[in-house]
């Protein structure tokens, strides 16, 4: 699908030739004096069209327009959120295998948080998964038009958007994959394929090279699996080597059955998302080779199966991770945090400006957030921040959660350093405090993605978050100070 950006009034777009034209109307809107303004004037007039979030108007052939159908879509008072909505609806009535090309036209200028949600949810409307299927039915938008008359100015967001589309949509691919292709070698193969862009390059150890640095605690959790695990290191350099990087960790665990401590079997199949955090760390690194930044990025993937035979670790045992520190494992459906320690400790040695490390954790989170809101943990103040505003401009929301040494007092074990859970009382706090011990040499963020990085129900499937977030947050990066521990 490509996306264009012209500086064009909304008689111009109009006189545009596509399959469907939807005009974005806001509260603020004054029309023009041409005839296709009248139009849309008079409709809003009558009351048979509305500027509030998602009420439409359809029409169909009008000899004002070049366009096959024209929608009039409200979008209230012009915001991120409200034209998404109007945005989406139109879409929805126009969607079918005859929309090939698309023209979106702003009544008024657009603002930047209004384009970005404008290219999102045109690109979400019409996404379709196809890889498993016999009989796909691909995607048939082929050319998305935006116009606004202050286009010129906006060249630069909509450019980001852009490219922030082609990062979500690969995490969105490798999610919603089965997990039987999307194995730890078939993630592998994915980091390796982004290494044919320019700056970013690609390892990816197995077995062995993971047991030679002592991973104890994230081969545990693999070896309940006759899938080989993987650790997927991507590096995208954009600045000098002297410039520290900043470190995404993403948990890769490509279906997690809960090991012993087995899961129900209803939604079982949604387990295939546990490698959510991971699909976004590839994401993020897609949209990094579009915009080219000045910065170097790395990214960390564990990558391995959850499932259980006759090597699979066992609740009681006690394994040593990276880090030297010895894990009773309590419960084996919490082995997110298992692999995601020994991948905190060995980004230590990037020596990085910050890390943040984003997994589907805890059901916990869900539970405290539900779907809008990732939940995200951090010690270091500027690093809360930074990541709290790059997720409202993205409109990829999270929300800081306490991290109280109070809340660790359950991992407390007789047995070894540390127990991977505690009680259900807090269980998204508990599990950050987890992994923050194992971060005592860099600034450090936790996202706990549960929520929101798959819907369930009818619309089952990937979100791609938080993607967005973690674009708007790393470039924000390129003229700011390393963060303060």
């Amino acid at each position: 699908m490509n996306f264009e950006l012209k500086p064009l009034s909304l008689v111009e777009a109009a006189s545009e030739k596509c399959d469907a034209l939807l005009v974005l109307v806001s509260d603020a809107h004054k029309p023009a004096k041409d005839g296709f303004s009248a139009l849309v004037a008079r409709a809003l007039k009558d009351g048979d069209a509305h500027s509030k979030a998602g009420k439409i108007l359809a029409l169909y052939k009008t000899p004002l327009s070049q366009a096959t159908r024209v929608v009039i879509a409200g979008v209230g008072d012009g915001s991120a959120k409200q034209v998404r909505a109007g945005v989406a609806a139109a879409l929805a009535s126009v969607k079918s295998d005859k929309l090939k090309s698309l023209v979106v036209a702003f009544a008024s200028p657009a603002s930047e948080p209004a384009l970005r949600a404008a290219v999102s949810a045109v690109a979400d409307g019409s996404y379709s998964y196809t890889t498993t299927k016999s009989k796909p039915e691909a995607r048939v938008l082929q050319t998305v038009l935006l116009a606004t008359g202050n286009a010129a100015e906006l060249k630069a967001v909509f450019e980001r958007a852009v490219a922030v589309v082609a990062g979500v949509e690969l995490a969105k691919e490798w999610a919603n994959r089965p997990a039987n292709h999307a194995t730890p070698t078939l993630l592998g193969k994915a980091a390796q394929a982004l290494a044919k862009h320019g700056k970013i390059s690609c390892e990816v150890l197995g077995p062995k090279e993971v047991a030679k640095l002592g991973m104890g605690s994230f081969m545990a959790v693999a070896q309940g699996s006759d899938e080989p695990l993987r650790f997927i290191v991507l590096k995208y350099s954009g600045a000098a080597k002297s410039v520290a990087p900043t470190v995404l960790v993403g948990k890769g665990i490509t279906f997690d059955s809960g090991g012993i401590s087995i899961k129900p079997a209803a939604e079982m199949d949604e387990m295939k998302f546990d490698m959510c955090g991971a699909a976004s760390v590839l994401g993020t690194f897609r949209t990094l080779a579009e915009l080219k930044p000045a910065i170097n990025v790395i990214g960390l993937i564990p990558s391995c199966e959850n499932l259980l035979n006759g090597r699979a670790v066992k609740p009681g045992d006690v394994v040593t991770s990276m880090s030297g520190q010895t894990i009773e494992i309590l419960n084996t459906d919490a082995e997110g945090r298992l692999v995601l320690c020994d991948a905190l400790t060995y980004a230590e040695r990037f020596k990085p400006r910050a890390v943040v490390d984003i997994a589907t954790l805890t059901g916990a989170c869900v539970v405290a957030l539900g779907s809008v809101r990732s939940g995200m943990f951090s010690a270091n103040v500027a690093l809360a921040e930074a990541l709290s505003t790059a997720g409202d401009v993205a409109q990829d929301l999270c929300w800081q959660m306490p991290l109280d040494d109070e809340y660790a007092e359950g991992l407390k074990t007789s047995f070894a350093d540390v127990a991977n859970v505690a009680g259900r009382a807090g269980g998204a706090i508990s599990a950050a405090k987890f992994l923050q011990r194992f971060t005592d040499k860099y600034p450090w963020a936790h996202l706990d993605i549960a929520g929101s990085a798959w819907k369930s129900g009818a619309a089952k499937g990937a979100t791609g978050r938080p993607v967005g977030l973690l674009v708007e947050y790393l470039l924000a990066t390129a003229n700011a100070p390393s963060s303060a521990k």
